[in-house]
């Protein structure tokens, strides 16, 4: 079975997390339509979705590489079944320094990655988009920042209203609340329970390891960019590419974690579609 059939499988039995789809309110994705039906789907549709989700990026020994990909195919999954959108094929490959040094597949120079995203928004709008939705499955201080570069870049071009959606924006004090880890950001104890919820025949919990890396949240204002780095010595060495602690995850506590993120991101759509458009649009 393939990994899009074995998501919807997935999702189909979470009923729990799971939103109702009905006729009228069904989206699409545009790679399953005919151009003429394209055409008229991209003009009508509130909003077009464009998903990003890291095909291959490392995620501790535990857990696969498509991680990201596997949660932005199950937050674009519920779109289509909830709203009226159009959502376009993913792009799975992106900038991803902070990883570069263990095995995945990553894209170098951030030039590239932002303007390939700009150029695939202006592809939509020039189709017909009257707003476009940036769904980013990494957090908004790592692929949100070229990705937001490149949504703004679309707005002040095309006057086409644009949303940047990244996995820390879904995230609620409720769900920070369903675990008990020190600290936590990367392959953690709520990552690994989403996995487990979603792919549990991919996560290898007997590989789990807690690793808090020294504790390296600053207890300073301010964004100071971190690595896991594969070089002894180096202050941001990690020999797990973890930073929490996975052991604490739950099939049930990602369950939760899901309708938290699900919750959000049907918030964000639904209050997006009403955005002002520009005259003529």
């Amino acid at each position: 079975m393939s990994l899009s059939l074995r998501i919807v499988a997935t999702i189909a039995l979470s009923t729990t997390v799971a939103v109702p789809a009905t006729a009228q309110t069904r989206g699409v994705f545009l790679g399953e339509l005919t151009w003429p039906e394209a055409e008229r789907r991209l003009r009508d549709a509130p909003m077009v979705i464009l998903p990003f989700g890291a095909g291959a990026k490392e995620h501790g020994p535990h857990l696969p590489l498509a991680s990201d990909q596997i949660v932005m195919e199950y937050l674009a999954k519920i779109a289509v079944d909830s709203l009226p959108v159009v959502v376009a094929p993913p792009i799975l490959h992106g900038w991803f320094p902070a990883f570069a040094e263990f095995p995945g597949l990553t894209i170098g120079d951030p030039d590239v990655f932002w303007h390939y995203m700009l150029e695939a928004g202006r592809s939509l709008v020039r189709h017909g988009a009257r707003r476009v939705v940036f769904l980013n499955t990494g957090v908004t201080r790592s692929t949100g920042i070229p990705i937001t570069l490149a949504a703004r870049t679309l707005y002040a071009q095309e006057r086409v209203p644009t949303l940047v959606i990244s996995w820390d924006d879904l995230e609620t004090a409720a769900m920070k609340a369903l675990t008990t880890q020190r600290a936590g950001t990367h392959a953690d104890d709520l990552e690994t329970s989403v996995i487990l919820a979603l792919r549990p025949e991919l996560v290898h919990m007997d590989r789990a390891v807690r690793d808090y890396r020294g504790d390296t949240v600053a207890a300073y204002p301010g964004y100071r960019p971190t690595d896991f780095s594969r070089r002894p010595g180096d202050p941001d060495f990690s020999t797990s590419g973890v930073f929490g602690d996975p052991t604490l995850a739950t099939a049930e506590k990602g369950r939760r974690v899901l309708g938290i993120m699900t919750q959000q991101w049907m918030k964000a759509l639904r209050g997006f579609a009403s955005s002002p458009l520009a005259s003529g649009r």
